[in-house]
């Protein structure tokens, strides 16, 4: 059979047999391959990577190929093939094929096959002898071993299975295993081809073939600088790979009757797009699952997706996800006060993440997040409040929030915090936090907060998730974010930092621009923080036009935002202590213009004002005073000392019966969606 439609990675073995006398196969070697069909060469189907090996070898003249692993010892390949098992034989010996051999024993087989000296095993030591005596009948001699028939005429290749399992930790290798490997290397060096071929003039050697998951998983010194071994990469199948495993397995799978010849086509091709990073073995296991679930061709993406996920039930495929962006479009203004244009785009992204449409202008986006959002802006205007408020508009669940703080991913490695640090590193087994957190609950809302401060290896990663929608982490495992939304937040163009002294200056004032303006200037600075300070404008592309700017809150609004913070305040004391407090006019004026004078912090702002101007000299009056629940106190003004800075509530406590006071009081107005939702009011 010719190679000639063989993966490229059995092409590469077979074409270099001459001059390399062992190879490292690594990667994706426990997947099924797709091969040109003796009878039909335009038609493919699909082989292990033994038969692979083993097609590729026969073609270059091999008469056999032995198989190793540490739990079934040797074998023949093909299983029961006469003519291979003989040939073995004749190389190996009669007792060898389906032994279990030591590491000793392996080295010995191992060098009847290159057809190197075979390795000095030590006889046990005789017993001491009495001088002048001679030995004891029995007594084992330290004879040389014979030497092993080396029949030049076989062709035969002896692959390693699982070569990462034979030592018990490939870090710490005792000396029986050390001594192995080096042997190995040793034979690699010292072997000669043995025969030829029309294909190899020059003869080809009895080749040594190791497989192994990672290319790491063998002693580093085994191949380093070894030119007669050579390493060759097993890769992922490609869109071509994919495109013809999902024809094979696509076949049998159920279709709307009308269903053309071009739709055909382009529901096989759809399959294989939605199936990138996955294995031939995968398409065909997801292709059984649509089966057993009884769905349609036009419905594989169920299959992708559960087969990936392992979760059947989809919230974007409940009938509820459109009224709940609806109900979303009236309950979020109410949260995110003052920005109507973020809120709007936001809800405008979400709609098109829940139709399937982002990305839809590519080739392929099915395996990309769902949704993408970069709020950008000033701090305390609800960038975060609007990410959460996405998650519970989304999957109506609070948990659904992933929040990470990207000031805390600033060092060079601490990548690894997200997926996991790679085996032999410290907390290697607890695995990454955010890929850990995809695979429990892949139906999520993630932020990543002030993502400006975050290390170009974590930057790297976010690209890989953009792009391909997947990330691996340290122990192996493919976390899919194919069904999260992502949320990135940055102060850029509100804030500037010093490159040197990394000191941090606001750079536009509440007030000073337009929303349009705005808009324009941080826009510019991603930008140019994104192409010239960080160097990564292909993260700015997977971004696109997903940016979100948020706007300064205006004094308006910044009145309704105390207003309901200081509700929640009320509201907090009536649930907990049982306790109303009321403020006269003056005090609620005075409290007010205290806490929003300076709107550059935002909301946020505001609530540290209020917290240090009437939160804490309360709780210090409730505390001192001993007040007992269910007391009903009025705030009838607001002293600050301009000396010390210390704050005073006049405070009065009302007995049950006691009239209110004539003066006027702030009161909570009723709330419409719950008690977080509670705005003050001044009435009379």
């Amino acid at each position: 059979m010719s190679t000639s439609g063989l993966p490229a990675f059995v092409r590469e073995l077979e074409g270099t047999l001459s001059v390399h006398a062992q190879y490292v196969l690594h990667g994706n070697i426990h997947d099924q391959y797709l091969v040109p069909s003796p009878e039909a060469p335009d038609q493919r189907y699909p082989v292990d990577l033994r038969e692979l090996l083993w097609i590729a070898l026969q073609s270059a003249g091999y008469e056999a190929m032995v198989y190793y692993d540490p739990v079934h010892g040797i074998s023949e390949y093909p299983p029961r093939d006469r003519a291979s098992a003989e040939a073995a034989t004749r190389l190996l010996g009669r007792r060898v094929l389906g032994s279990q051999p030591t590491l000793m024993e392996l080295r010995t087989h191992l060098s009847r096959l290159v057809g190197t000296p075979a390795p000095p095993t030590a006889a046990p030591p005789p017993p001491p002898s009495v001088p002048g005596q001679a030995p004891a009948p029995g007594t084992p001699q330290q004879a040389a071993p014979p030497e092993p028939p080396r029949p030049e005429g076989v062709k035969a290749a002896f692959v390693i299975g699982y070569a990462a399992r034979i030592p018990r930790s490939m870090a710490q290798l005792d000396e029986a295993e050390r001594d192995f490997f080096l042997f190995c290397q040793q034979i690699a060096l010292t072997a000669e081809p043995r025969g030829h071929s029309p294909a190899h003039p020059a003869g080809v050697f009895n080749p040594v073939i190791w497989l192994v998951e990672g290319e790491r998983d063998l002693p580093a010194w085994l191949t380093a600088g070894i030119e007669r071994i050579r390493t060759i990469a097993v890769p992922m199948p490609g869109l071509d790979e994919r495109r013809a495993a999902a024809r094979i397995y696509g076949a049998g799978i159920p279709m709307a009757p009308e269903t053309s010849g071009e739709e055909l086509a382009q529901l096989i091709d759809g399959f294989a797009r939605r199936t990138d990073g996955m294995t031939v073995l995968g398409i065909r296991e997801t292709s059984r699952l649509a089966h057993d679930r009884g769905l349609r061709l036009d419905e594989i993406g169920d299959a992708v997706r559960i087969y990936k996920l392992g979760i059947d039930d989809n919230p974007w495929r409940r009938a509820s996800i459109r009224g709940q962006i609806q109900l979303g479009e009236a309950e979020i203004p109410r949260k995110v006060l003052g920005q109507d244009q973020a809120v709007l785009k936001t809800l405008d992204i979400l709609k098109r993440a829940a139709l399937g449409l982002s990305g839809a202008q590519a080739s392929s986006s099915a395996h990309r997040p769902r949704g993408v959002l970069f709020f950008a802006g000033p701090t305390g205007v609800g960038k975060t409040e609007l990410a959460k408020s996405v998650a519970e508009v989304l999957f109506g669940d609070a948990e659904a929030y992933l929040r990470f703080d990207m000031s805390e991913f600033a060092a060079e490695h601490s990548d690894h915090r997200l997926i996991g640090a790679p085996p032999g590193y410290v907390g290697f087994e607890a695995g990454g936090e955010l890929t850990g957190a995809v695979r429990r609950q892949p139906f999520r809302v993630v932020l990543f907060d002030e993502i400006e401060k975050a290390h170009h290896r974590v930057l790297d990663k976010f690209l890989q998730i953009l792009e391909d929608g997947r990330l691996t982490d340290g122990q192996g495992l493919t976390t899919h974010f194919t069904e999260c939304v992502l949320i990135f937040t940055s102060n850029l163009g509100i804030i500037d930092e010093d490159q040197q002294t990394h000191e941090r200056t606001q750079k536009i004032r509440p007030g000073e621009l337009s929303y349009r303006e705005l808009e324009r200037e941080v826009r510019e600075t991603v930008k140019h923080h994104f192409i010239s300070v960080l160097g990564r404008p292909e993260l700015l592309n997977r971004l696109g036009d997903n940016i979100v700017v948020f706007d300064f809150i205006s004094p308006e609004v910044a009145d309704e935002v105390f207003a309901l913070q200081l509700g929640n305040i009320r509201q907090r004391l009536r649930a907990e202590h049982r306790m109303q407090v009321d403020l006269s006019a003056d005090a609620a004026e005075v409290l007010r213009t205290l806490c929003t004078a300076d709107l550059d912090n935002g909301g946020r702002g505001i609530g540290n004002q209020l917290e240090s101007r009437f939160i804490n000299p309360l709780a210090r009056h409730l505390f001192d005073r001993d007040i007992a629940p269910g007391a009903h106190l009025d705030v009838r003004s607001i002293r600050t000392d301009t000396t010390t800075g210390r704050v005073d509530l006049d405070i009065t406590e009302r007995r049950a019966g006691d009239e209110p006071p004539a003066a006027t009081a702030i009161v909570p107005a009723q709330p419409e969606a719950g008690p977080e939702v509670l705005v003050g009011e001044v009435v009379r």
